[in-house]
């Protein structure tokens, strides 16, 4: 995708070769913040506070650390604790797991000496998989979007979707928001509704943000905002990402995204959900009650951080320090309440057979 009409992924290698460069999240949407990670330490602070989040951009991100810890030392310990500080840090999103996986696949069988060159292409080919997976999902999803524009009559798809699922989120086009890039550029009339996505607001920071720059029209909304359109036949239909997709098709993301999808059940608007491959959990079946979720610091309820007047960027508080907090960062939502699921193979019913019919080698 482009900033300021420059191409850009959101994490790649530097012209030196060894270092690794991310875009800081943590800094946008007020400032654009290249970031360099020289170690595994660095990869693990990204992903444990957000300068990168997103699960498919966790997993690709983690395959980098791997790397950085591979210059260092290439030993077997090295690589098993790499694996596992680089898995402690985001339990709920499965592509990270899923990521490391396939590192130490590749690597376990090399002598050391050979395991920095093959972690780096190794790392490569899950970055590059990733934005070529995206496209696809894109490809996939445009449909529904041009469907809907035929039931509207033509006037813009109004289309809701919940925290942040675009190419921020991944290293290329993104999931969620890949259907509607594709639709925008095909001259298709299209409008985004953005949940704001409290409490780390990653719709009004990223999602608003990056539809700003790829000039797709759009409206920030409060969280609580989007039944109340669905109500008055503002939304046509919802997309939404995944961190975590069970084998039956119950769907973890953002928290908020259960309560979207029990407002677009109730007033018969589509919801959908675009994934990879990698975000597929094969082992587990109930996603409400095997899925860890994620519960995160208090501070990120208690404080809000934004640009002052001074232009400054400040963090104030919201509440006393002593208000009890529970930060949950995720919830489930039922395969029941989603109308279909969007992959890079097609789209399919959110069921076990749904997902058997996309991917058949796994039965």
């Amino acid at each position: 995708m482009k900033v300021g009409g420059v191409s850009r992924t959101t994490i790649w290698v530097a012209d030196d070769g060894a270092t690794v460069e991310i875009i800081d999240q943590t800094e946008l949407p007020h400032e654009f913040v290249v970031r360099p990670l020289r170690s595994l330490a660095d990869a693990v602070e990204a992903i444990a506070v957000m300068r990168v989040r997103g699960a498919p951009l966790i997993g690709a991100t983690a395959a980098y650390g791997v790397c950085l810890q591979m210059r260092l030392d290439p030993g077997d310990a090295s690589l098993d604790s790499a694996c596992e500080a680089l898995r402690a840090t985001r339990p709920t999103a499965v592509n990270l797991e899923w990521a490391l996986a396939r590192m130490r696949a590749a690597l376990s069988e090399r002598p050391p000496a050979e395991r920095c060159a093959v972690a780096y292409a190794e790392a490569a080919a899950i970055r590059d998989e990733d934005a070529e997976t995206c496209r696809s999902i894109g490809e996939h999803g445009v449909a529904l979007i041009e469907a809907a524009s035929e039931r509207v009559g033509g006037r813009a798809v109004n289309v809701l979707t919940h925290c942040n699922a675009g190419w921020l989120a991944t290293v290329d086009w993104g999931t969620a928001l890949a259907p509607i890039y594709r639709a925008h550029d095909r001259g298709i009339a299209v409008h985004v509704w953005v949940d704001e996505t409290r409490p780390r607001n990653q719709g009004a920071n990223l999602t608003a943000w990056e539809l700003r720059e790829h000039g797709v029209p759009h409206t920030l909304i409060a969280d609580n905002a989007a039944g109340h359109l669905m109500q008055r036949g503002r939304v046509d239909l919802c997309i939404t990402g995944s961190d975590r997709t069970t084998a039956r098709g119950d769907v973890c993301n953002k928290i908020g995204t259960y309560t979207k999808a029990l407002s677009a059940w109730d007033n018969r608007v589509p919801f959908y959900v675009a994934l990879p491959h990698s975000s597929i959990d094969w082992e587990r079946v109930d996603g409400v009650a095997e899925i860890p979720i994620e519960e995160r610091h208090g501070d990120e309820l208690r404080r809000i951080r934004g640009l002052a007047a001074s232009g400054a960027m400040e963090e104030v508080q919201l509440v006393p320090e002593s208000t009890p907090v529970a930060n949950f960062a995720f919830d489930v939502t039922p395969a029941r309440l989603i109308t279909a699921l969007v992959t890079e193979r097609g789209v399919c019913a959110a069921t076990k057979e749904g997902l058997l019919s996309l991917y058949p080698e796994r039965r």
